[in-house]
């Protein structure tokens, strides 16, 4: 009888020994697979920002494509609306430009002077823009927000009041120009510095259009820089440069210069050349941007 009375206890000890050992081990397992399942998470989540970083990368790229995009189709429609140039008998090698020799009073008396700063001549591209960046729209719009909500290809007047008030009219040298007053103010100091130093381009100096809120035309999505006041085109002596014709006017190559020596970058650069436009770089916008004047 105290062998039958013994052998229920020990029976039941048994098991709660045994139910102990698995619990401890089920435990184990479930703690185990608890961390690695937390380990993979960590994991994916790191994958997902790397992912969402290189996405974002892509995404920034693929704008940034859109707009060259946007600016060769531009040119395309420019150039089926400019006259036709008949291209050189041979090809014109890319040299550093030298100003045409003029012999003979009465040539210089015809052709000198205002007359030559329209001549076209081939573009050295490498001599200008150095050290300025063109200022594509991911930059304008970071810098300086929408100039308005809605676009089209047609100019339209800055309605964001910020940007609306940094806008002002002034008559700067034989030229009257809206833009935001910084430019303004850069502008006045190249115009001066051209009175000085080429007084003749400086009394043939026009424009063609500075301040415009519009897409660039072709385009569905990105901005002309015109829009927010920051730009230009150039003429001299009423005459506009020829779009995209491989050729430059000659006034312009020493006129890009000075806007080099402020900042400013040459659209003489672009894929398809725009010899007239001028806009401020980069550089120029972010110095303008820390000192509080945008």
């Amino acid at each position: 009888m105290r062998q039958g009375t013994l052998i229920g206890p020990i029976i039941i000890t048994i098991g709660l020994v045994v139910a102990a050992i698995s619990f401890a081990v089920v435990g184990a397992l479930l703690e185990t697979a608890d961390g690695s399942a937390e380990l993979r998470l960590i994991r994916t989540e790191d994958q997902m920002t790397a992912l969402r970083s290189e996405i974002e990368t892509l995404r920034t790229e693929l704008r940034d494509a859109q707009v060259e995009i946007d600016r060769l189709s531009e040119g395309l429609a420019l150039q089926a609306s400019q006259p036709r140039f008949a291209p050189p008998s041979q090809p014109v090698p890319d040299v550093t430009i030298t100003a045409p020799e003029v012999t003979g009073s009465d040539d210089a008396e015809e052709h000198g002077g205002v007359e030559a700063m329209t001549e076209v001549m081939q573009l050295a591209k490498a001599r200008f823009n150095k050290g300025v960046t063109q200022p594509r729209n991911r930059i304008m719009l970071e810098v300086l927000g929408h100039p308005r909500d809605s676009y089209s290809t047609n100019c339209q007047a800055v309605t964001q009041p910020r940007l609306k008030a940094l806008m002002e009219t002034r008559q700067v040298g034989p030229i009257r120009v809206t833009m935001v007053k910084p430019a303004l103010e850069s502008l006045e100091r190249i115009v001066a510095k051209l009175k000085v130093t080429e007084p003749d381009i400086h009394d043939a100096l026009g424009t063609a259009g500075a301040l415009c809120a519009r897409l660039i035309r072709g385009s569905r999505s990105s901005v002309s820089n015109h829009s927010w006041g920051t730009a230009i085109d150039v003429k001299l002596q009423g005459k506009l440069d020829g779009f995209g014709d491989g050729g430059t006017q000659f006034g312009l190559l020493l006129l890009a210069e000075l806007f080099n020596e402020e900042g400013w970058y040459w659209g003489a650069t672009y894929n398809r050349e725009d010899s007239m436009h001028f806009e401020v770089g980069v550089e120029t916008l972010r110095k303008w941007q820390a000192e509080g004047k945008l």
